[in-house]
């Protein structure tokens, strides 16, 4: 028997008690994930604890035998993403998640977000800021599905659990959502680049001003 399935079994049998097991072992995944979705610490820090205070009222009204059988990783995740997205549709104003390291050690490339040129390249946090505009940019549905899969490392199976989707509709949006990222990144780099040449000294005629002032350059 896993971790989980035992606090779900003793969650099951003593709720007061167990419970305080459960936030210790998954407010900061929790955390985690809301502030990617949402990119403010205070919304997720929010999020996190009305998920957890959700998670306890649902458990309490469960029957025991329903509480044993939970898969808490997925069913927790899924309590979060709901409440974030909640949070996000009320919001006046969508930031950049912040903070992925652990997308650029687990799930991504490095070596795609660093060909930003020498700014970039020159510091991880540089990097890990631009792909966090860029994640921004992946439309909710898929960008939900890297960050379960590839931020908070769930399996396919539990990612598509906590988002009640199909598996292969998960492998599908995740894969279409990192082939997006490295598009876009590959964008940036192009317009870094033309960027780069138009205020070189002694080369600003290489990209008219024009194009210059249209050029997108992405930090």
């Amino acid at each position: 028997m896993d971790i989980d399935a035992a606090l779900a079994a003793r969650l099951a049998h003593d709720l007061d008690a167990a419970f305080p097991t459960l936030v210790a072992g998954h407010q900061d995944r929790l955390y985690t994930i809301a502030l990617r979705l949402l990119g403010d610490p205070r919304d997720a820090e929010e999020v996190a604890q009305d998920a957890l205070v959700r998670a306890y009222r649902a458990i309490g009204g469960y029957p025991a035998e329903r509480t044993e059988a939970l898969r808490l990783r997925p069913w927790l995740a899924s309590i979060t993403v709901n409440l974030a997205r909640n949070r996000r549709r009320r919001a006046e104003h969508r930031r950049p998640p912040v903070a992925l390291e652990p997308m650029l050690d687990g799930g991504f490339e490095l070596a795609d977000v660093t060909t930003l040129g020498p700014a970039a390249s020159a510091s991880r946090r540089e990097a890990t800021d631009a792909l966090s505009a860029i994640l921004l940019r992946l439309p909710p549905a898929v960008r939900v599905a890297v960050i379960l899969r590839h931020v908070d490392g769930l399996s396919v199976a539990e990612t598509a659990e906590a988002l009640g989707r199909p598996e292969g509709t998960v492998k599908a949006q995740v894969s279409r959502g990192l082939n997006r990222l490295r598009a876009l990144l590959a964008e940036a780099e192009h317009a870094d680049k033309h960027a780069q040449l138009a205020v070189r000294p002694g080369r600003a005629s290489i990209l008219p001003p024009r194009q210059f002032a249209s050029a997108e350059v992405l930090r």
